[in-house]
């Protein structure tokens, strides 16, 4: 197994199974078939989408998630309106391709430093966030 030192856990809550063929140019299907996508290039005409969409769309989801927990433990209820807009690039230097992030929350109606707080502690408790922590660039900032 890679990365033999990072603790697994036995009491996975769940696991998101999911067969892709033809890479960028292809589809991609979840094991129960709620996911079924056709797959583009990044920029291309393709009538896909592509890796880089979907991590966002599961990223800003998650945080959103994850501030709401945050808030909860402040005994602060996020607004019905809370978004984030999520933009991941896919960047290339020479050879070597990698990825960088900014989530744009907004938390209507709330003081900017209680959203500070919570966006704060929703970025250390997020999975995805915890993912990338110090493999890519990623901004955080309140609209």
């Amino acid at each position: 197994m890679e990365n033999s030192n990072i603790p697994q856990s036995e009491k996975a809550i769940y696991t998101a199974k999911t067969h892709t063929i033809g890479g960028r140019d292809g589809a991609s299907k979840s094991s129960d078939s709620k996911l079924n996508v056709k797959l583009s290039n990044p920029g291309s005409h393709g009538t896909g989408t592509n890796p880089e969409q979907m991590f966002a769309g599961g990223w800003s989801a998650c945080f959103i998630g994850a501030m709401g927990i945050a808030a909860s433990k402040m005994s602060i209820k996020l607004p019905i309106d809370t978004s984030v807009d999520a933009e991941v690039d896919l960047c290339r230097d020479g050879d070597a391709y990698f990825l960088q992030a900014r989530l744009n929350v907004s938390l209507p109606g709330i003081d900017k430093d209680t959203a500070r707080l919570i966006t704060d502690a929703a970025h250390q408790t997020c999975p995805y966030s915890k993912a990338t922590r110090g493999n890519i660039a990623v901004e955080i900032n309140l609209l």
